[in-house]
C-alpha cells in the first residue's frame, strides 16, 4: 500500500519559501501543501491560492489542524527555537530554516526534544544534499591530490537593502549566521568534527548593528587548516577549493546552484590540469525528499543530528573568537 503524502504546513511567508522550498514541496508527490500560516492574511491568502491550501493568520492555529503532519519554519532566526520548540511540543515533524537556531545549547535542547519525541527535526541545509561534493570528497579519500593539507571557502554576496532582516540584530541577523553559515559548515563536511577555531575577525562595516563580514581560520584533528570568509557587501562568490600535498581540487557555484547548473570540478594534480563536469541537480528538492524520508522514519537521522549540533558548536565558538573572548 502506498504512503500518504507527508501533510505539509508553512509558519511564514520568506522570500526562500516563496521562491524555492514551496515550489520543491508542490512537485514532490510525497508531499502535500495543506496550510500557509502568516501573520498578514493577505500574504497567507496570496501564497496559499498559489498552491490551493489553507491560508492562516495564526500560527499557533496550524499546529492544532489535523490535517498537518510537519511544518516548515523560514521565519527569521530568532523565531526559529520557538515555533520549532512548539512544533514538536504539538507531534508535527519540524523543518526549519540554517541555522536551526542562534546558539548550540539550544540547537542540543531540540535535538534532544525530537529524538525523545520521535519526530523529525531537519534544518534546511541544502547544499550538502548536492552530489557535487560527494565526488569530491571520494576524490580527496582516493588521493587524487595526495595529503590534504589546507582547505578554503569562501561565501558573500552584493550589498543588501538596508531594511533587509540580515540588518536586524533582534531577529537574528549578520553575516555569520545566514552567510558565513555556508563555509563553516563546509569545512564540517570536507575536514570532518573535531574542528578548533584557530581564529575569527566579525567586522562591522560603517557601524553596522550587526557583522557585515568576516573570516575564520580553524584546524582539524589531525592538522589540516580551514580558511574561511564570508560577507554580505561583496561580488558574488561562492566556492571553495582543498589543497594537497600533490594537488588541488576547486568548486564554483558551491553552495546555491539552480536546478539546471552543470557543476564544473576542477582538479589538478600529477596528470595535468582537467575538469570533470557533473549532472545537473536540484538540490532543494533533494533536501525535501531527505525530510520526507527522516518524518517516516520516525526521526532525523543520528549522523545528521551530530552535524547540525556540531554546526552550532562551531559557529558559537566563531562568535566568540570575533568578540575577543
Amino acid at each position: 500500500m502506498t504512503e500518504r503524502p507527508l501533510r505539509v504546513a508553512v509558519l511564514g511567508t520568506a522570500d526562500i519559501a516563496r521562491r524555492r522550498v514551496l515550489p520543491a514541496m508542490a512537485e514532490d508527490p510525497d508531499v502535500e501543501l495543506t496550510a500557509v500560516a502568516s501573520r498578514s492574511g493577505a500574504r497567507a491568502r496570496q501564497l496559499a491560492e498559489r498552491y490551493d491550501c489553507a491560508a492562516v493568520e495564526s500560527y499557533d492555529a496550524v499546529l492544532d489542524r489535523d490535517d498537518v503532519d510537519a511544518v516548515y519554519v523560514p521565519l527569521p532566526v530568532s523565531l526559529h527555537a520557538e515555533w520549532a520548540r512548539r512544533a514538536l511540543a504539538a507531534g508535527k515533524h519540524v523543518l526549519a530554516e540554517k541555522p536551526l537556531t542562534a546558539h548550540a545549547h539550544t540547537t542540543a535542547e531540540l535535538l534532544d526534544l525530537a529524538r525523545s519525541s520521535g519526530l523529525a527535526l531537519m534544518e534546511n541545509v541544502m547544499f550538502v544534499h548536492h552530489p557535487q561534493h560527494s565526488v569530491v570528497r571520494e576524490l580527496v579519500a582516493g588521493g587524487a591530490i595526495g595529503e590534504l593539507r589546507s582547505f578554503t571557502a569562501v561565501f558573500a554576496v552584493p550589498p543588501l537593502p538596508a531594511d533587509n532582516i540580515r540588518h536586524r540584530p533582534e531577529l537574528g541577523g549578520g553575516a555569520l549566521l545566514d552567510i558565513g553559515y555556508y563555509p563553516v559548515r563546509a569545512a564540517l563536511y570536507f575536514l570532518g568534527t573535531g574542528l578548533n577555531v584557530v581564529g575569527a575577525a566579525l567586522e562591522h562595516s560603517g557601524g553596522s548593528a550587526v557583522e557585515t563580514s568576516g573570516a575564520v581560520l580553524v584546524r582539524s584533528p589531525d592538522g589540516v587548516l580551514g580558511q574561511l570568509a564570508f560577507g554580505m557587501e561583496h561580488a558574488y562568490r561562492s566556492a571553495y577549493e582543498l589543497w594537497g600535498s600533490e594537488g588541488r581540487i576547486r568548486v564554483e557555484s558551491a553552495f546555491t546552484p539552480p536546478a539546471d547548473h552543470k557543476p564544473t570540478v576542477w582538479v589538478a594534480d600529477a596528470g595535468g590540469p582537467r575538469e570533470l563536469t557533473l549532472a545537473p541537480h536540484d538540490q532543494v528538492a533533494a533536501t525535501v525528499r531527505a525530510f520526507v524520508r527522516a518524518a517516516r522514519s520516525g526521526g532525523t537521522d543520528p549522523h545528521t543530528a551530530a552535524e547540525c549540533r556540531e554546526q552550532a558548536r562551531l559557529l558559537d565558538a566563531v562568535r566568540a573568537r570575533g568578540a575577543g573572548r
